[in-house]
Protein backbone atom coordinates (compact mmCIF):
# COMPACT_ATOMS: atom_id res chain seq x y z
CA UNK A 1 0.00 0.00 0.00
CA UNK A 2 1.62 3.16 -0.91
CA UNK A 3 1.64 6.11 1.83
CA UNK A 4 2.59 8.64 0.53
CA UNK A 5 6.12 8.25 2.12
CA UNK A 6 9.21 7.37 -0.23
CA UNK A 7 11.71 4.59 0.33
CA UNK A 8 14.48 7.14 1.32
CA UNK A 9 12.30 8.56 3.92
CA UNK A 10 14.83 9.32 7.22
CA UNK A 11 13.52 10.71 10.11
CA UNK A 12 14.61 14.15 11.60
CA UNK A 13 18.23 14.11 13.01
CA UNK A 14 18.21 14.20 17.35
CA UNK A 15 20.98 15.29 19.15
CA UNK A 16 21.15 12.33 21.00
CA UNK A 17 24.19 9.81 20.98
CA UNK A 18 21.97 6.36 22.67
CA UNK A 19 20.11 6.21 19.02
CA UNK A 20 21.64 4.84 16.21
CA UNK A 21 20.17 7.52 12.96
CA UNK A 22 22.22 5.79 10.20
CA UNK A 23 24.92 8.74 10.41
CA UNK A 24 28.58 9.55 11.99
CA UNK A 25 28.62 10.29 15.57
CA UNK A 26 29.86 13.69 15.07
CA UNK A 27 27.09 14.74 12.88
CA UNK A 28 25.57 17.82 12.92
CA UNK A 29 22.40 18.99 11.10
CA UNK A 30 21.66 22.65 8.78
CA UNK A 31 20.13 23.48 13.05
CA UNK A 32 23.73 23.20 14.83
CA UNK A 33 24.73 26.91 14.40
CA UNK A 34 21.30 28.15 15.31
CA UNK A 35 22.31 28.52 18.66
CA UNK A 36 25.05 30.13 18.22
CA UNK A 37 25.53 33.11 20.66
CA UNK A 38 28.14 35.59 19.84
CA UNK A 39 29.57 37.97 23.53
CA UNK A 40 27.01 36.46 25.65
CA UNK A 41 29.10 37.63 29.00
CA UNK A 42 27.88 41.09 29.30
CA UNK A 43 28.35 43.76 32.21
CA UNK A 44 26.31 46.35 33.55
CA UNK A 45 28.13 49.22 34.43
CA UNK A 46 26.31 50.36 37.97
CA UNK A 47 26.78 46.42 38.72
CA UNK A 48 30.58 46.45 38.09
CA UNK A 49 30.73 50.03 40.06
CA UNK A 50 28.98 48.57 42.83
CA UNK A 51 30.51 45.17 43.36
CA UNK A 52 34.21 47.11 42.78
CA UNK A 53 33.15 48.17 46.46
CA UNK A 54 34.98 45.26 47.69
CA UNK A 55 38.34 46.41 46.41
CA UNK A 56 38.22 50.14 48.18
CA UNK A 57 36.78 48.24 51.54
CA UNK A 58 39.99 46.55 51.35
CA UNK A 59 41.94 49.35 50.60
CA UNK A 60 40.37 51.59 53.35
CA UNK A 61 41.26 48.90 56.13
CA UNK A 62 45.23 49.26 55.04
CA UNK A 63 45.07 52.70 55.19
CA UNK A 64 43.52 52.37 58.71
CA UNK A 65 46.33 49.71 59.83
CA UNK A 66 48.84 52.34 58.67
CA UNK A 67 47.40 55.43 60.55
CA UNK A 68 47.16 53.36 63.71
CA UNK A 69 50.77 52.28 63.54
CA UNK A 70 51.65 55.91 62.88
CA UNK A 71 49.57 57.17 65.65
CA UNK A 72 51.41 54.32 68.21
CA UNK A 73 54.90 54.96 66.54
CA UNK A 74 54.12 59.09 67.49
CA UNK A 75 52.69 58.39 70.46
CA UNK A 76 49.45 60.00 69.84
CA UNK A 77 47.66 56.66 70.79
CA UNK A 78 48.45 54.57 73.86
CA UNK A 79 48.06 50.81 72.99
CA UNK A 80 46.28 49.95 76.13
CA UNK A 81 43.32 52.20 74.37
CA UNK A 82 43.73 50.67 71.12
CA UNK A 83 43.02 47.66 72.66
CA UNK A 84 40.35 47.73 74.50
CA UNK A 85 38.55 49.81 71.19
CA UNK A 86 39.85 46.47 69.52
CA UNK A 87 38.53 44.00 71.98
CA UNK A 88 35.30 46.41 72.34
CA UNK A 89 34.73 46.32 68.41
CA UNK A 90 35.46 42.86 67.78
CA UNK A 91 33.03 41.26 70.19
CA UNK A 92 30.08 44.26 68.58
CA UNK A 93 31.50 41.91 65.45
CA UNK A 94 30.99 38.75 66.85
CA UNK A 95 27.50 39.29 67.70
CA UNK A 96 26.39 41.21 64.45
CA UNK A 97 27.91 38.55 62.42
CA UNK A 98 26.17 35.72 64.37
CA UNK A 99 22.64 37.67 64.20
CA UNK A 100 23.21 37.94 60.44
CA UNK A 101 24.03 34.81 59.90
CA UNK A 102 21.38 32.98 62.21
CA UNK A 103 23.63 30.30 63.30
CA UNK A 104 23.77 28.53 59.86
CA UNK A 105 27.51 28.92 59.97
CA UNK A 106 28.16 27.10 63.31
CA UNK A 107 25.34 24.59 62.33
CA UNK A 108 27.92 23.40 59.78
CA UNK A 109 31.02 24.08 61.48
CA UNK A 110 29.81 22.28 64.57
CA UNK A 111 31.55 24.94 66.96
CA UNK A 112 30.07 26.60 69.95
CA UNK A 113 30.37 29.73 71.39
CA UNK A 114 32.99 28.27 74.00
CA UNK A 115 35.19 27.18 70.82
CA UNK A 116 35.57 30.46 69.75
CA UNK A 117 36.54 31.52 73.33
CA UNK A 118 38.97 28.84 73.84
CA UNK A 119 40.17 30.21 70.08
CA UNK A 120 40.40 33.76 71.04
CA UNK A 121 42.30 32.90 74.26
CA UNK A 122 44.66 31.33 72.92
CA UNK A 123 45.30 33.27 69.73
CA UNK A 124 45.63 36.38 72.81
CA UNK A 125 47.84 34.14 75.15
CA UNK A 126 50.32 33.12 72.29
CA UNK A 127 50.31 36.55 70.67
CA UNK A 128 50.91 38.28 73.92
CA UNK A 129 53.83 35.91 74.86
CA UNK A 130 55.19 36.10 71.40
CA UNK A 131 55.38 39.51 71.67
CA UNK A 132 58.88 40.31 72.58
CA UNK A 133 59.68 37.95 70.07
CA UNK A 134 57.98 40.01 67.36
CA UNK A 135 58.96 42.90 68.55
CA UNK A 136 62.91 42.10 68.11
CA UNK A 137 62.26 39.72 65.38
CA UNK A 138 63.70 42.39 62.90
CA UNK A 139 65.25 44.78 65.02
CA UNK A 140 68.19 44.51 63.04
CA UNK A 141 67.01 45.18 59.73
CA UNK A 142 67.30 48.81 58.71
CA UNK A 143 64.30 50.98 58.57
CA UNK A 144 63.96 51.66 55.07
CA UNK A 145 64.00 47.90 54.38
CA UNK A 146 61.48 47.35 56.99
CA UNK A 147 59.23 50.09 55.57
CA UNK A 148 60.09 48.45 51.95
CA UNK A 149 58.62 45.01 52.65
CA UNK A 150 55.82 46.44 54.66
CA UNK A 151 54.58 48.27 51.28
CA UNK A 152 55.45 44.97 49.60
CA UNK A 153 53.63 42.48 51.68
CA UNK A 154 50.42 45.19 51.84
CA UNK A 155 50.34 45.32 48.08
CA UNK A 156 50.58 40.99 48.40
CA UNK A 157 47.37 41.24 51.28
CA UNK A 158 45.34 43.31 48.31
CA UNK A 159 46.49 41.54 45.42
CA UNK A 160 45.69 38.12 47.00
CA UNK A 161 43.13 39.17 49.21
CA UNK A 162 39.52 36.83 48.25
CA UNK A 163 37.17 38.86 46.86
CA UNK A 164 34.58 36.75 46.13
CA UNK A 165 32.00 35.13 48.01
CA UNK A 166 31.97 31.88 47.48
CA UNK A 167 33.41 28.84 49.48
CA UNK A 168 37.04 29.37 47.15
CA UNK A 169 39.29 30.12 50.37
CA UNK A 170 42.39 29.08 48.83
CA UNK A 171 44.04 32.74 48.38
CA UNK A 172 42.92 33.58 51.76
CA UNK A 173 45.88 32.44 54.01
CA UNK A 174 48.31 33.92 51.34
CA UNK A 175 46.45 37.66 52.16
CA UNK A 176 46.51 37.02 55.94
CA UNK A 177 49.66 35.50 56.21
CA UNK A 178 51.11 39.30 54.22
CA UNK A 179 49.28 41.17 56.45
CA UNK A 180 50.87 39.26 59.64
CA UNK A 181 54.32 39.59 58.06
CA UNK A 182 53.51 43.84 57.49
CA UNK A 183 52.68 43.69 61.27
CA UNK A 184 55.50 42.12 62.56
CA UNK A 185 58.06 44.33 60.27
CA UNK A 186 56.31 47.54 61.44
CA UNK A 187 56.06 46.01 65.17
CA UNK A 188 59.97 46.28 65.56
CA UNK A 189 59.41 50.14 65.06
CA UNK A 190 57.65 50.96 68.01
CA UNK A 191 58.71 51.26 71.31
CA UNK A 192 57.25 48.49 73.74
CA UNK A 193 56.00 44.69 73.85
CA UNK A 194 52.56 45.83 73.92
CA UNK A 195 52.67 47.69 70.93
CA UNK A 196 53.96 44.93 69.13
CA UNK A 197 50.87 42.95 70.60
CA UNK A 198 48.36 45.48 69.45
CA UNK A 199 49.69 45.59 65.87
CA UNK A 200 49.30 42.30 65.71
CA UNK A 201 45.78 42.31 67.66
CA UNK A 202 44.83 45.05 64.84
CA UNK A 203 46.18 43.09 62.09
CA UNK A 204 44.30 39.95 62.79
CA UNK A 205 41.23 42.31 63.29
CA UNK A 206 41.22 44.11 60.28
CA UNK A 207 43.14 41.30 57.74
CA UNK A 208 41.16 38.41 59.23
CA UNK A 209 37.43 39.08 61.14
CA UNK A 210 36.82 42.57 59.39
CA UNK A 211 36.96 40.74 55.98
CA UNK A 212 34.49 37.69 56.95
CA UNK A 213 32.07 39.85 58.29
CA UNK A 214 31.77 42.18 54.83
CA UNK A 215 31.33 38.59 53.14
CA UNK A 216 28.51 37.88 55.60
CA UNK A 217 26.82 41.16 54.87
CA UNK A 218 27.68 41.54 51.36
CA UNK A 219 25.84 37.11 50.93
CA UNK A 220 22.87 38.55 53.58
CA UNK A 221 22.12 42.11 52.69
CA UNK A 222 23.68 43.15 49.44
CA UNK A 223 21.99 46.60 49.55
CA UNK A 224 24.72 47.25 52.28
CA UNK A 225 27.60 47.26 50.13
CA UNK A 226 26.84 50.59 49.21
CA UNK A 227 26.98 52.30 52.33
CA UNK A 228 29.59 50.15 53.85
CA UNK A 229 32.29 50.79 51.02
CA UNK A 230 31.19 54.77 51.45
CA UNK A 231 31.95 54.40 55.41
CA UNK A 232 35.22 53.06 54.74
CA UNK A 233 36.26 55.27 52.36
CA UNK A 234 35.41 58.73 54.37
CA UNK A 235 36.95 56.22 57.74
CA UNK A 236 40.27 56.26 56.07
CA UNK A 237 40.27 59.87 54.59
CA UNK A 238 39.76 61.37 57.67
CA UNK A 239 42.32 59.11 59.30
CA UNK A 240 45.33 59.65 56.37
CA UNK A 241 44.08 63.54 56.43
CA UNK A 242 45.00 63.77 60.41
CA UNK A 243 48.88 62.10 59.17
CA UNK A 244 49.26 63.52 55.58
CA UNK A 245 47.45 65.85 53.51
CA UNK A 246 49.26 64.49 50.29
CA UNK A 247 48.14 60.70 50.71
CA UNK A 248 44.56 61.65 51.46
CA UNK A 249 44.35 63.16 48.17
CA UNK A 250 46.26 60.52 46.78
CA UNK A 251 43.80 57.41 47.82
CA UNK A 252 41.04 59.57 46.86
CA UNK A 253 41.84 59.55 43.24
CA UNK A 254 42.70 55.85 43.65
CA UNK A 255 39.36 54.88 44.97
CA UNK A 256 37.82 57.08 42.34
CA UNK A 257 39.71 55.26 39.76
CA UNK A 258 38.81 51.48 40.85
CA UNK A 259 35.42 52.93 40.96
CA UNK A 260 34.49 54.73 38.01
CA UNK A 261 37.50 54.74 35.94
CA UNK A 262 38.36 51.08 35.78
CA UNK A 263 34.45 49.85 35.34
CA UNK A 264 34.38 51.89 32.19
CA UNK A 265 37.50 50.50 31.06
CA UNK A 266 35.96 46.93 31.72
CA UNK A 267 32.81 48.03 29.57
CA UNK A 268 34.28 49.71 26.29
CA UNK A 269 36.65 46.69 26.90
CA UNK A 270 33.89 44.21 26.08
CA UNK A 271 33.20 45.57 22.60
CA UNK A 272 36.61 44.02 21.50
CA UNK A 273 35.52 40.62 23.05
CA UNK A 274 35.34 38.29 20.59
CA UNK A 275 33.91 34.55 22.69
CA UNK A 276 31.25 32.36 21.08
CA UNK A 277 28.98 30.05 22.82
CA UNK A 278 26.79 27.10 21.33
CA UNK A 279 25.69 23.76 21.86
CA UNK A 280 29.10 22.86 22.13
CA UNK A 281 29.72 24.01 24.87
CA UNK A 282 29.38 21.93 28.85
CA UNK A 283 26.34 21.78 30.15
CA UNK A 284 25.96 23.47 32.89
CA UNK A 285 23.22 22.12 35.91
CA UNK A 286 20.93 24.79 37.02
CA UNK A 287 19.95 25.05 40.34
Amino acid sequence: MDNGIGNNYRPRWQKVLYKDQGVPDNYVDESFLGELKRKETTYELWHVVRESGVVTQQISSICIFVVLFVYMQRELLSPVNLLYVNAGLSLIGYILYDVIDGGQDRKESGRSRLDDVKSTAIFVAFSYGLSPILKTLTDTVSTDTIYAMTVFMLLGNLLFHDYVTTETRGRRPVSLCASIFASVCLASRLPTTLHAFATVTVAMQLFALWPELRRKLKVCIPRSQTPLTLLSVIVAFVALVTVSNIAAIIIVFIDLAITFLVPVCLIRLQLFKKNIHGPWDEAVIQH
